[in-house]
Parts: C-alpha cells; structure tokens; sequence
C-alpha cells in the first residue's frame, strides 16, 4: 500500500510529520510525503519520498486557495487504487476527501489544531467562518481521524459528534551515543556561567514570550534563550532593546531540529506559557513540552487544562497561575533556586512513558483497520 500525504507546511522541520512518515515506513507502507515552498525552499533529505508544490501566494487567502488547487491536481495525477491518503489539518484536507470521492479512496485525518478556533483567526470573524464552514462540512464525514490530545478530541466530539483517536505530538526517546556526529551552533556567550531559561518553537503571540521578556528585568543570573523564528520576532527584539537586556536574552534563530536537540539539554529550565486566546491553544499539548522531557529539562508551564494536567500528573516542573512579568519572575525564580537536579527522577520517569515509540502502536492500528 502506499500512502500520500501533504502539509502546507515546511517540511523539512515538520517534525510530527516525520515521525509519522518515518514510523508509517517502517511499518511497510511506501510512503510520499508532499509539501510547499513557503518563504524559502526546504532542505528534501528524507528517508520518504517527498514532492514540493511551487508557491506564487505566500501569504493571505490566496496561498490557502492556490495551495488546494494544487495539491488537487497533484493527488489526482498520484494517487491510485492501492493509495490511502492522509491529509494534516483542515487547510488541506478539502483535496483530499474530493479524491477520495472521486477515486473511492480510504481517508485519515490528523487534525494538529482546532483550525477554526487559532488565534491567529481571534479578529478575522470572515476568515474563521470560513474555516468553520469547511470544518462543519467536512469532519463529520471522516471515518478516520485522530488529534494530539484529549482536550482536541472531545470538542470534535461535544461539536460534531466525531470520536477521534489521540496520538500524541511526543518525541522519539533521545538515545545517548558517545559516537554521535558534532554539530556546530554558535551559541549566546556566557562567561558567568548564568543558568539558561529557553524557549523552542514559533515566535507568535500568546505564547508568553513578551511577558517572560518582561519579567527579566527582575530576574538575576540567568539567560534567557529564544530558540525559533516567527511573525513576532522582529517586535520582541526590539522590546529587548528597548528593556536594555540584549546581553541576557538571546534569539538563537530557526535551528534544525537534529541541531535542537544539542542545544535543549543545555538549559536549566524551559517554558511553555501559552496563553487562552481561543481553543486551539486552550487543549494544546505543544511539541516543545515533550522534547523538554526529553531533554531532562524542568517545565514552567501555563495553567491551560492539558498542559498543567501533564506537568503535575508527572510532576516535571511548576504551573503559572497568571501571566503577569512578576508572577512569571517569582516562579522562575523558584525553579532555578531548586535547579533542575531536583527533577530528574521524575522526568526520567516521564521520558520513558512520553515518548513516540508509545504513541505510533496507535498509528499502527489505525492503518491496520484499513487494511482488513
């Protein structure tokens, strides 16, 4: 059997769905992966194989438009009787049920968001009817489908009456390997050997990044690193600048992720302080959290359900109860005074429950069930 699947995404440091391509490939399936040249063209060096849709739009509705229209005609010429296909969010999953329609093709659904509800949408009111046309149209009719965690599935389910599976977006088991290639990344100086706070993932709003910014001014002997790019990143260094502490807090840029992994374990303590602006952050269980695990790097984490749920349930770090720069300052400071050797048993515990390895036995099953 082979399976094609699109994002309209970078491909390259997709992480999730490498994952799913490189467990999908293991467990026999020919797998194709297809993605788009947005902003710059991806490194292709996968195990899979994978197909780049060129892009005029790189931005607005009209790279929403052009990459469906594509990615149409692109799964129509590929696709055949012994294809299952796989489509990844709501932004291109219109393509994929019009094939399996027109070809009688089995259809999966991984549903990384709540599309309809992202914050990016919290004032285009005509932009999100849209999505929630499509979304209210489309999900009740697939039978194979699955999200990332418990609090995306129950409002598919409370909204539609769907009942997806959860596969969690967790990492591969880090394997220690004294004869692992180095990697080289210029790291921020750091002479005094201060503690490292990081952050890993895209610089957007209501991730908690201005409000940690913020906080610095109050905290001592202590970096923080901000690993990432994003819309937000040219107003946030200029905050730093404007706080008068470019020589403690750092944006490392977008790293590799191979490159990522070098880098996390270096920090005292990592942060995933999303903010409740609209549902898809509300039940979000970010990648960030389980490389950290990962990582044997302690959490200071939102108060949102699924994230505080984690990091108590496995006791891996503390939860914020607001958001304000001295209530974030007074937490940090509580975690660096503990350090993060005071959490190693119970992360260690988690890494081994937390981890990809776990969560592809429920990828397995749902190809199976297509298969028999």
């Amino acid at each position: 059997m082979k399976i094609l699947s699109a994002v309209l995404n970078n491909i390259e440091t997709d992480q999730r769905l490498d994952k799913v391509c490189n467990s999908l490939l293991k467990f026999g399936y020919d797998v194709e992966l297809i993605g788009a040249t947005l902003y710059s063209k991806p490194v292709l060096n996968k195990l899979y194989v994978t197909h780049l849709i060129e892009m005029k739009n790189q931005s607005t509705m009209k790279k929403y438009i052009e990459f469906n229209f594509k990615l149409f005609f692109t799964l129509l010429k590929k696709a055949d009787k012994k294809t299952i296909l796989l489509a990844n969010d709501l932004d291109s999953l219109l393509p994929f049920y019009l094939i399996s329609k027109i070809k009688k093709l089995p259809l999966v659904f991984d549903s990384h968001e709540i599309y309809s509800e992202l914050p990016s949408l919290y004032n285009r009111p005509k932009t999100k009817k849209v999505w929630k046309v499509l979304e209210k149209f489309l999900l009740p009719k697939i039978k194979y489908f699955y999200t990332v965690s418990d609090g995306y599935a129950n409002w598919f389910k409370k909204e539609y009456n769907v009942n997806p599976s959860v596969i969690r977006n967790v990492p591969n088991r880090i394997k220690f390997n004294e004869n692992q290639d180095f990697i080289f990344f210029q790291l921020p100086e750091n002479s005094n050997n201060e503690k490292i706070l990081l952050y890993q993932g895209a610089i957007n709003i209501s991730r908690g990044i201005d409000k940690m910014i913020e906080a610095f001014t109050s905290i001592n002997n202590c970096q923080f690193w901000i690993a990432g790019d994003g819309p937000k990143k040219q107003e946030y260094e200029q905050l730093v600048k404007d706080l008068n502490l470019t020589d403690r807090i750092h944006f490392l840029g977008s790293i590799p992720p191979k490159t990522l992994k070098t880098i996390t374990p270096l920090a005292e303590v990592g942060m995933s302080l999303e903010e409740d602006l609209g549902l898809s952050y509300r039940y979000a269980l970010p990648n960030k959290l389980f490389d950290f695990v990962q990582a044997k790097v302690p959490v200071l984490a939102t108060n949102l359900p699924e994230i505080k749920q984690t990091v108590l349930d496995y006791k891996i770090g503390k939860v914020i109860d607001n958001h304000t720069p001295q209530h974030l300052a007074i937490k940090l400071q509580e975690m660096l005074a503990e350090g993060k050797i005071s959490y190693q048993e119970s992360l260690a515990i988690a890494a081994k429950e937390l981890c990809w390895e776990n969560e592809e036995i429920k990828l397995k099953a749902i190809f199976e069930q297509i298969k028999k």
